[in-house]
Parts: structure tokens; C-alpha cells; sequence
């Protein structure tokens, strides 16, 4: 079996076993729909994955469906976003698939694709409840519980702490619904250890933010022991700052998402763990889910508004 088509079998029996699944012959809509994937930065390795196995998808069932990937050049330009929603309107695309920048400013734009007749579907990070009750809307989100990741790998740190060890947070963007779910699960995994959590400061997901943030936390509190990251960026730069401090092997660092870069880190113990959250799944699998209400030609209120995917702890004994 040649790699394209043992990946083929691969994608094929991941949505079967996920019940995601289109039902055969159910195209509806005249010619193949058009898909389209709004992503944040595409320059971010873990929206790169995404993007990559979203066009191979497309190219195994290019008959069944168009796919367009648009995405911003920085993780926080909402603004990028919600012009591209509305291209995406203007194109009449079918279904838009989007990982949003913003839990609740891309609210308003995806109201009006929805009002448009597209069905739209959030991988990622979800949009906030209550704006969404307030539109009117129910929007799936395809994804992992970010709280329960983020208390997997807390859990994790803890074992190598003790009780009233000083620990820090680096979260993503305040406003990203992932990123307040994985402050919370490491809070919570953190007060249920004991642990003295003496800082939380916002890092936007970003290598230099991160990096800055725990420099900081590293003069502040001289005897932190550990560092919570909310993604693999913000870890690496936070690995970088405990090394110019001098504090490697004095400080766990952990990370989110398991990026190709974090691995290295992990192996050599500049990272104690991260979580596996699987980019390339969410995206299938939400494009899987936009597929199949189009075919089905199904309204956007009759559909499931959780479709949780799946999370693996990644450490030097488990890569």
C-alpha cells in the first residue's frame, strides 16, 4: 500500500469510528459544495497542520466537495478574520469551518453567514455560549475539552512538586474560550495539589510574549517551580527564558498542543510535558461535520453544538 493511500484508509477509518461519516450519494447541492477553512495564523505550526490535512482531505474526495484555506499572518487579528468570514459570505461558499481568533468578536460575522444560509462549524476554540444565544445561533464546535487537557498535563506537573510550591501561568489571548478553559483546568488541578499559583499573565499565544512573561515571573518570584504554558509557543520561549536565568532542571515548564518543535525540548527534558490536542483530526473532522449537514441538506439549529475529539499527554515516556 502506497503512504497516499494507507493515508487515504487512515482518514477514512477516523471519521468511521468517530461516527462522522458521509452517507454515500447524499450530495444534494448542484455541483460539489464549497468548503471553507478559516484559520488564525499561518504561520503557526499547530494552524499549519490543520491546513496541510485539510488539502490532503480534499484531494483524496476532490470530487465530493472545493475547499478554499484562508487564514491571518498573526494569531490575534480578529479583524483579518472577520474580512475574511465576509469574503466567504460574498463567494457563497456552502459551509465555513473556522478556528475562531476571538470567542466572542467573530460572533456577529458568523450570525451573518449563518443568516446567509451557510452552515458553519468552529474547530479550535469555540465561540462564547452566551453571544451565541443572544444571535440566535448554535454553532458545533469540533475540538477537545480544553479544561480537561489543561488538568491532564497540571496533573502531571504536580506529581513532580510538593504541596505549597510556587507555580505560574502563562495563558493564550483572555478572550479565547480555549485559552480561559485551560487557565482554569491548571487552576484547578494546581489548588487541588496544594500548590501556591502566584502569577497568571497573558502571553497571546506567541514565542517572544511567552518568553518575556516568564522572564518576568522568574524575577518576581525566585522560587517558582513551575511554569503551566497554554500553548507550545509561549513554552518554548519560557524554556529560553529559564535557560538565560540560568534555572534549567530547576523549573517544569509545560506546554499545549505538541508541536513538532516542543518534541526536542520534551526529549531532553527543556519541557516536562504538553498535550496532544491532534490539529489534524479537528480539522477533518469539522469539515466532516460541515459536509455532512450540507449533503443532508440539514439546518444549522439541528445540529450537535459539542463533537468532542480526543487528548493524549505527551512526555519523554509517552511521544
Amino acid at each position: 500500500m502506497t503512504q497516499s493511500m494507507r493515508r487515504r484508509v487512515l482518514i477514512a477509518g477516523a471519521l468511521a469510528a468517530a461516527g462522522l461519516t458521509r452517507a454515500a450519494g447524499a450530495a444534494i447541492v448542484q455541483g460539489p459544495p464549497k468548503i471553507a477553512l478559516v484559520l488564525k495564523s499561518l504561520g503557526d505550526p499547530f494552524t499549519i497542520a490543520m491546513a496541510n490535512a485539510a488539502k490532503n482531505y480534499q484531494q483524496h474526495y476532490a470530487s465530493q466537495f472545493a475547499l478554499t484555506v484562508r487564514g491571518t499572518t498573526t494569531e490575534t487579528d480578529t479583524a483579518g478574520q472577520i474580512r475574511i468570514v465576509e469574503d466567504m459570505i460574498k463567494a457563497k461558499v456552502n459551509a465555513i469551518v473556522i478556528a475562531p481568533s476571538g470567542s466572542k468578536a467573530l460572533t456577529s460575522v458568523v450570525a451573518r453567514a449563518i443568516k446567509a444560509g451557510m452552515i458553519v462549524v468552529s474547530i479550535d476554540n469555540p465561540l462564547d455560549d452566551a453571544l451565541q444565544d443572544a444571535a440566535k445561533i448554535s454553532v458545533p464546535f469540533v475540538g477537545p475539552n480544553n479544561r480537561k487537557g489543561a488538568t491532564l498535563v497540571a496533573n502531571y506537573l504536580a506529581e513532580r512538586l510538593k504541596a505549597g510550591d510556587q507555580v505560574g501561568i502563562i495563558e493564550g489571548t483572555r478572550a479565547d474560550r480555549n485559552a480561559q478553559q485551560r487557565t482554569a483546568g491548571y487552576r484547578e488541578a494546581m489548588n487541588a495539589a496544594g500548590m501556591d499559583v502566584v502569577a497568571t499573565q497573558n502571553g497571546d499565544w506567541e514565542y517572544g510574549k511567552g518568553r518575556d512573561v516568564a522572564s518576568k515571573m522568574l524575577g518576581q518570584y525566585p522560587q517558582i517551580r513551575g511554569l503551566l504554558c497554554a500553548n507550545d509557543n509561549m513554552a518554548m520561549g519560557a524554556a529560553d527564558a529559564v535557560r538565560d536565568a540560568g534555572r534549567t532542571g530547576g523549573v517544569y515548564i509545560t506546554g499545549y498542543n505538541a508541536i513538532d518543535a516542543i518534541k526536542p525540548l520534551i526529549a531532553d527534558g527543556h519541557v516536562l510535558a504538553t498535550v496532544n490536542q491532534f490539529a489534524e483530526r479537528q480539522a477533518v473532522f469539522g469539515m466532516d461535520v460541515a459536509l455532512k449537514a450540507v449533503t443532508e441538506q440539514r439546518k444549522q439549529s439541528e445540529l450537535s453544538r459539542t463533537i468532542e475529539t480526543p487528548l493524549q499527554l505527551v512526555t519523554a515516556a509517552k511521544r
